[in-house]
């Protein structure tokens, strides 16, 4: 970073009075802060990297108060620096800025298979941290499991089950899958059938694997109850808006099964909840039916979230979540994006694969490609049936896919750790949906947030008597659409929360 970058970062955290994802403001006035190890944990533990500020104090309104001694801050943050496994080697730069002397120092993302970063003197279970919005948070056991995972080469599709026997799989389905693998090789035949399902991964050591009962298992939701996916239908925009008569869901499934069963039961329960446009030519008089999602989007979505899932035992109590909103259908899926992949490269490079032996049975048994085409397949049905782009978010702990139904409008923007994703900003389009502030009353409320506004100070510049109206008509949507950013995301209940425009400042 050069000393004039140093200085228009300055000015716009002064400007935005809040730190960000890539971004921590310490004064450094009386001496150096003590305790850093958390941001450089969380900060090299981010794709991204980190950026500290020395010298803006941040309960002053981010004013300047400058550095104690550079050369000694200098001195000291590298000793904490070494303090980290691996050791964190910051890049500094010094600028004069506001008749005061301030700091930064840029940490970089340590490699994927180094992480997770950790502070020595706290070991890596209570150590090692990761960045949440503006905050620093412990790594959950799961988190830290992720990475061994993938350093390890640790695939949990091929863990053995011992409470179940071979003689619990189903017969028939396993009988036609073999089938199927001997008419690819004709040699494959000659093996015995208990030697077929050892290299098929559908066993290990005559114990079957996690894929093998995902796949074949009569009741695999007997030994994995959560292994399954929970599907609702949302009379509203959020979980917990009710309908007219306080019924929070028009629609509640628990889908059981194997992999291949919870696919075609899940698009069914789609299709079901789908609202159908009757489209009539009218040079031909013909009559179309468009469904509200392409089903072979909704398909694929589910075949993802089914197929690359986490399956180790940290996430045996989480589902697949289906929801269904007035404007949305999302797809959680437990477990984030595997390995090296980000969101950018959904579709372009070549994931590594979570689940290996999962992913070559589904091929035969559902369809898949398992050729790194269903992403490519959901935004080409998307576009082809003219609605907004999907969303990818790659979540803490869980990947969503969200699919908008053309009730609203929607662009996209980068998804870079500094920015929150653009979602969509509602219209008014028919009888279901709320009519929302125009367009004057929208710009005029982001240029109000210029600067961090509360829940508060928000209803009282637009006029309304209470929050909550605030909040569903304002802010809500504005937040979904990603125009508003809170300062505190990782809280969003806090009665510390503000609300600013996104790249304001």
């Amino acid at each position: 970073m050069l000393p004039e970058e140093l200085r228009e970062l300055a000015a716009k955290v002064r400007a935005q009075r809040a730190e960000a994802q890539f971004l921590e403001v310490k004064a450094a006035k009386d001496g150096c802060p003590k305790r850093l190890y958390d941001t450089l944990s969380g900060f090299s533990n981010q794709d991204s990297g980190g950026i500290l500020i020395f010298g803006l104090d941040e309960r002053a309104a981010f004013r300047a108060v400058g550095v104690y001694d550079l050369h000694d801050l200098q001195k000291k943050v590298t000793e904490q620096c070494n303090q980290m496994e691996p050791p964190v080697r910051a890049v500094f730069t010094f600028a004069e800025y506001e008749g005061v002397n301030i700091c930064s120092a840029e940490i970089p993302a340590i490699d994927l298979a180094e992480r997770p970063c950790y502070y020595k003197g706290a070991g890596k279970v209570k150590g090692a941290y990761i960045r949440v919005g503006d905050a620093d948070l412990p790594m959950t056991d799961y988190e830290i499991y992720s990475y061994e995972a993938y350093r390890k080469h640790v695939h949990d599709d091929e863990r053995t089950v011992e409470r179940i026997p071979v003689s619990m799989l189903e017969q028939t389905r396993l009988e036609r899958f073999l089938n199927d693998k001997k008419a690819e090789r004709p040699q494959f035949s000659l093996l015995q059938e208990p030697q077929m399902l050892e290299m098929l991964n559908v066993t290990r050591g005559g114990i079957p694997t996690l894929a093998g009962i995902m796949n074949f298992c009569i009741y695999p939701q007997g030994i994995f109850p959560q292994y399954s996916i929970t599907a609702v239908v949302v009379p509203g925009y959020e979980i917990g808006d009710v309908g007219e008569d306080l019924e929070r869901f028009m629609d509640n499934r628990r889908i059981c099964g194997t992999i291949s069963e919870m696919v075609e039961e899940a698009v069914g329960f789609c299709k079901r909840n789908m609202k159908v446009k009757t489209i009539i030519d009218p040079d031909t008089g013909r009559r179309r039916d468009k469904a509200e999602y392409p089903l072979n989007a909704v398909r694929e979505a589910v075949l993802n979230a089914l197929i690359h899932r986490d399956y180790s035992e940290h996430t045996e109590g989480t589902p697949v979540q289906i929801d269904f909103f007035k404007d949305r259908l999302e797809i959680h899926s437990p477990g984030n994006l595997y390995g090296r992949m980000t969101v950018e490269q959904l579709g372009v490079a070549r994931p590594d694969l979570r689940n290996p032996a999962l992913a070559v049975m589904a091929e035969s048994l559902t369809g898949a490609e398992n050729r790194y085409s269903g992403i490519p397949t959901i935004r080409k049905e998307m576009a082809d049936a003219g609605l907004p782009d999907p969303v990818f978010e790659n979540r803490r702990n869980e990947f969503v896919v969200t699919l908008y139904n053309g009730t609203v409008s929607y662009r996209s923007v980068s998804s870079k750790p500094s920015v929150v994703m653009e979602s969509a900003l509602y219209a008014v389009n028919g009888p279901d949906t709320e009519e929302m502030p125009g367009e004057k009353s929208v710009q005029d409320l982001l240029k109000f947030c210029a600067q961090p506004r509360s829940k508060t100070e928000i209803a009282e510049f637009m006029g309304v008597k209470t929050l909550y109206y605030a909040m569903k008509k304002y802010v809500n949507p504005l937040l979904r659409s990603g125009k508003l950013v809170m300062t505190l995301p990782e809280k969003p209940q806090s009665k510390l929360q503000k609300y600013y425009a996104a790249g304001r400042g």
